[in-house]
Formats: C-alpha cells, sequence, structure tokens
C-alpha cells in the first residue's frame, strides 16, 4: 500500500518537510513564549504571565483566602478532572486572544460562565457554613439570575480581590512578574 509521501513528486515532499518544520518550530516557540506549560499547574503564580493580572494577584495574596484558595480552586470547576482542565483551556483561549489583540478591559469582571463557577466553588467550599450555621442552603447562581436568591459577593464583596479590580488601582503591586523568556545574549542585540 503507497502512503501519501510515495504520492507526492520528490520536490514537494522536501518543501512539505520545510513548512512542516516552520509550523512546528512556531508552535514550540508559541508554546514557550507564552509560558503556556505554567497553566496546567495550580500555581497563582501563572495568572500573573499576564501584567494585567498583578493588581487581582496583589488582592488575593493579601487575603485570608491565600493561606487555604489557589486561583483555581476558584475560577474552574472541580468536579472533575476533564471539567477542570477543558474550562481552563477554553477561559485561557479567551484570555490569551483577549491579551493579544490589546482588548482586554481597564476593569476585570469574570464572564457568566466563570460567575456560575466561582459560585459553586463557595458553595462547595462552605457548605458546613452553608448548611449548617448560616442556613442559606446550597444556593446555585442559576438562583441568582431569576432573583430568587444572591450571589455570595452580594454581600462578600471584598473576599478575596476587594471591589477595586482595574488595572490602574495597584500600578505598583508587588508580585512575581515572570522572568522574559527572551534570552540575555537575544536582549543585548537590542
Amino acid at each position: 500500500m503507497n502512503s501519501i509521501f510515495d504520492l507526492l513528486p520528490k520536490r514537494f515532499l522536501v518543501l512539505f518537510c520545510i513548512c512542516g518544520g516552520i509550523i512546528a518550530g512556531l508552535l514550540v516557540y508559541i508554546v514557550y513564549m507564552s509560558r503556556a506549560v505554567s497553566y496546567a499547574s495550580d500555581d497563582p503564580s501563572a495568572c500573573v504571565n499576564c501584567h494585567v493580572m498583578a493588581s487581582s494577584y496583589q488582592s488575593w495574596q493579601r487575603s485570608s483566602h491565600a493561606n487555604w484558595a489557589t486561583c483555581n480552586d476558584c475560577h474552574v470547576p472541580q468536579d472533575n478532572f476533564v471539567a477542570k482542565y477543558a474550562f481552563k483551556a477554553k477561559d485561557g483561549l479567551y484570555h490569551a486572544a483577549v491579551f493579544t489583540a490589546k482588548a482586554e478591559p481597564d476593569v476585570m469582571r469574570p464572564r457568566d460562565a466563570s460567575y456560575e463557577v466561582i459560585m459553586q466553588n463557595c458553595v462547595r467550599c462552605h457548605t458546613q457554613l452553608n448548611t449548617e450555621f448560616v442556613k442559606t442552603g446550597m444556593a446555585k447562581y442559576a438562583d441568582t439570575k431569576n432573583g430568587s436568591t444572591m450571589a455570595c459577593w452580594d454581600c462578600h464583596r471584598d473576599v478575596p480581590h476587594t471591589k477595586i479590580s482595574n488595572i490602574a488601582s495597584s500600578p505598583n503591586a508587588i508580585v512575581p512578574f515572570p522572568k522574559s523568556p527572551v534570552p540575555q545574549w537575544l536582549s543585548d542585540l537590542f
């Protein structure tokens, strides 16, 4: 049985290999420069790969949640591995597109799907509080949309990011910005 390579003339095979090498090289370069591998972890410092997240990172870092929860504990689904990484990929690609196009808003707000995940995670972590102490029950974000209950952040506005959440709110935030992925010898050339 002939393969596709046997059907192509030799000069097209060479061109095919060169183009494939260029595409593979560009993909490796993009993964390296974007620090894509860091987003697979639960390390909160991965969030500040994008400078626009500095104020959110700093406010979280100074909150009581910093001792108990990472960014992913609140901002991605925790019900199973597939849901978690599918949501991270979808949200990450959206963020990459927005930041690459320099279209980030001055004030960061979660999208609707993120609000639902955040509320599910509030309820998940604070189940005992919701069911035994204050008896608010296991509210769902859909219930807030139809007005039958309030979202957790309607009362707890400052948890954990404070109500000031814009790019300029902490211009000198002390956060662990990653080092430039550009090698020093290349930076020295320019």
